[in-house]
């Protein structure tokens, strides 16, 4: 687990921001460059890593552990439940301290896999989970509806008083990575809204996989967790009709596998199988 770990989170750096300044009124918190190699396994700074935690939280704890290594920054709180009666509102990602500048933050932060359906009406519907569950409108609503208002309930605030904070001083960004993948068709299309550097292959439907331009290749289908990989970690390489049988048996669940494609000379691409 130890190399696998640190092989996530070697993706993790390497996923662009899905924006760089601001979208849609939201803007992005760039993370700080690592000044250091790594000079011991990251699980042993990170513990908790051990354990079988989704995708989402994992990527938490990557964010944590950059910004608690950097001097700039000092990290006020993360994880914080702000409850009601008992209830709980949500939760507040990071809470953390620019020591230049003295400039407090809340950080959301947000690591997503879409893909780019063009048989929506406008560009921005188009950009959606890969099986059809949420889209980037969809998540940027909840940080400017849901998420961020969250810091002005009177329920936060004995929270942030116990930090000597005010929410009126407090700017909200979020740290959103994401990888994109289009059509095959639109592989050199250059979108408006997002950074181009996230796209990072292309979505096919079965039928388009199982076409001979495929059949010599070989494959690999990672779990979620390990969607942040570079596809030179994979293991246990199979051939097309056997990734076929891998495919078929997600579509039966409803879920469009992302597959690693290894190609002679050393070469890897990534792709999703939708089922839709």
């Amino acid at each position: 687990m130890q190399n696998r770990a640190a092989k996530q989170f070697e993706g993790f750096l390497k996923t662009p921001p899905l924006w760089t300044n601001s979208f849609l009124k939201i803007d992005q918190f760039l993370l700080p460059e690592i000044e250091e190699p790594l000079k011991q396994p990251i699980t042993e700074d990170l513990p908790s890593l051990a354990s079988n935690f989704v995708m989402g939280k994992r990527v938490e704890r990557f964010f944590e552990w950059i910004i608690r290594k950097n001097l700039n920054y000092k990290l006020l709180a993360e994880n914080m439940q702000i409850s009601r009666n008992k209830i709980t509102l949500g939760e507040l990602d990071f809470l953390l301290e620019d020591l230049i500048t003295r400039q407090v933050f809340h950080i959301e932060m947000v690591y997503k896999f879409y893909v780019y359906d063009p048989s929506f009406s406008t560009e921005m519907k188009r950009w959606i989970g890969p099986n059809r569950r949420d889209t980037l409108l969809q998540k940027t609503e909840k940080l400017r509806e849901k998420q961020f208002p969250l810091l002005y309930k009177p329920d936060t605030k004995d929270l942030l008083n116990s930090l000597g904070l005010k929410a009126e001083e407090i700017l909200q960004q979020t740290c959103f990575k994401a990888s994109l993948f289009v059509p095959k068709h639109l592989q050199d299309k250059q979108f408006q809204e997002i950074n181009n550097d996230c796209v990072a292959g292309i979505w096919l439907h079965l039928k388009d996989f199982i076409s001979a331009e495929y059949r010599d290749f070989q494959f690999y289908a990672p779990r979620k967790q390990d969607w942040p990989m570079l596809p030179e970690h994979g293991e246990n390489w199979v051939n097309h009709s056997d990734i076929i049988t891998k495919i078929e048996n997600s579509f039966q669940r409803k879920k469009a596998p992302l597959i690693w494609v290894k190609k002679p000379g050393h070469k890897f691409e990534r792709l999703f199988v939708v089922w839709w």
